[in-house]
């Protein structure tokens, strides 16, 4: 693994345009393992200007070939992914395994459904005497977490590329090997110049500079909802359009004819995959009163499993953060039946997995995004109470139901407030829509609803 000392702007890598630095640090071990450039918002506009001159050419092909070299950047990644899941375990901290299945597996996937939509959507049609046409909505600044590197990246790139759109990336300073080894596949695959360019740097340096460009035409940004507040005014002053992904706070409902014990247990394995920190993470379990202590000695009892088996959280930032949010919950009488805010290894900056009983719904714990391995368990009296308790945070990105009977379920899931519910269980889905309601965010990703956000519509009538 080696850090590359430059930019990739308009196909080439170069120096930035200023001296400094970011360390990029292992959070198992808290040993520095590679150095990127810090870029400037003058480097922000030299990769814009470069995007902005490749838009007419990249606009203009044929979506066969977009589709052509999608399928090559899919490829590349393919053949890179062993390299690619070492990278994101070291700079995340994540299982080999789970980097190998979920951090590379899933963008695998997502690359190839959009080579796929590239060759197959319908760019134009017919609406009576009106050809409409969808057209890229030209240069996107993608503004990306830590969380998944990857798949953040390659969940807004390859829309936008399938769209005809050119990139100016901007990832997370805390995991930007894994950005530049994506831009290595780019290049590889023989996407022409100036199409996507890649600008490590901070947040508010290279980021905000991107968000604010001129000759930026959309912004599509992963994070917290409070940058995402500050993006939207940005963009807003400037009316151009926005694609925000947001915070979480998902609530997973077990309804009383369901499998207690199955749907407890993958709950827990919910919320410590990725150490918790998934934005879509169902982090508020919901049981009836009746059941309610046996829940809680079945989540207990899971929780403990994970131990040695989910890493550290990214950072030592990080790690202060979910440290405190346990402490207030214990603060606000809350129970704690498993882990704590003691770290649990001399080096590195793991979290234990913690599971807090006794949550009422206006506790801290209930309502703000914690994104670590810590489960919030509630009790609801009747139907209408879980479904109250569900809706009733400012979020609205993911959740879960379960039931017995799985019309039961759905017609829970379809009263709750939220973006996206998994009835019983249910797979992910690459091609689904992935988007929040309320303070989750605005717009989609994933599937043909994630291609429309980087396309935009023009009327001929006839």
């Amino acid at each position: 693994m080696k850090a590359h000392d430059g930019l990739y702007i308009d196909g080439t890598w170069r120096p930035a345009a200023g001296p400094e630095v970011i360390e990029v640090v292992n959070p198992a071990d808290e040993q520095v393992i590679g150095r990127v450039p810090a870029g400037t918002a003058l480097d922000v506009d030299t990769a814009v200007r470069a995007a902005r001159t490749a838009l007419p050419a990249w606009a203009a092909t044929p979506p066969a070939e977009r589709a052509a070299r999608l399928t090559a950047l899919r490829d590349v990644l393919v053949a890179r992914k062993d390299e690619i899941a070492e990278t994101v375990t070291a700079e995340l901290g994540s299982p080999l395994p789970f980097s190998q299945a979920v951090h590379v597996g899933v963008p695998i996937a997502v690359a190839g459904s959009y080579a796929e939509l590239a060759a197959t959507h319908a760019f134009e049609e017919k609406v009576g005497n009106s050809t409409v046409h969808h057209e890229p909505v030209g240069v996107v600044g993608a503004i990306t977490p830590w969380n998944y590197p990857l798949h953040q990246i390659v969940a807004k790139v390859a829309p936008a590329l399938a769209a005809g759109c050119t990139i100016v990336l901007k990832p997370a300073e805390d995991t930007p090997l894994t950005a530049q080894l994506f831009a290595e596949a780019v290049h590889e695959a023989g996407i022409p110049a100036g199409v996507f360019n890649l600008v490590t740097g901070l947040g508010p340096v290279a980021g905000q500079a991107l968000a604010e460009h001129p000759g930026v035409d959309l912004v599509s940004f992963t994070g917290s909802t409070a940058v995402g507040r500050g993006i939207g005014a940005v963009a807003g002053a400037a009316v151009k359009k926005v694609a925000l992904e947001l915070g979480g706070k998902s609530a997973n409902v077990i309804l009383p004819s369901a499998d207690l014990a199955k749907a407890v247990n993958v709950g827990v394995a919910n919320v410590m995959s990725n150490s918790g920190q998934t934005c879509s993470a169902w982090t508020r379990m919901l049981v009836h009163t009746d059941r309610y202590e046996e829940a809680v000695e079945l989540a207990a009892a899971a929780a403990a499993k994970y131990g040695d088996r989910i890493g550290p959280v990214v950072s030592g930032k990080q790690r202060a953060r979910v440290r405190g949010y346990i402490e207030k919950g214990l603060a606000e009488g809350a129970r704690m039946v498993a882990g704590g805010a003691e770290s649990p290894r001399e080096s590195g900056y793991f979290v234990s997995p913690t599971v807090f009983a006794d949550v009422t719904p206006e506790m801290t714990v209930a309502q703000e995004e914690i994104f670590g391995p810590v489960l919030t368990i509630l009790r609801y009296e009747d139907e209408e109470d879980a479904l109250r308790i569900a809706n009733g945070t400012v979020y609205g990105l993911a959740g879960a139901v379960w039931a017995g009977d799985e019309a039961e379920a759905v017609a829970f899931a379809r009263r709750m407030d939220t973006g996206q519910v998994d009835i019983n269980g249910g797979r992910f889905n690459p091609l689904a829509p992935f988007g929040g309601y309320k303070q989750s965010g605005v717009g989609r990703e994933l599937g043909a609803h994630g291609l429309a956000e980087y396309l935009q519509t023009k009327s001929l009538q006839f």
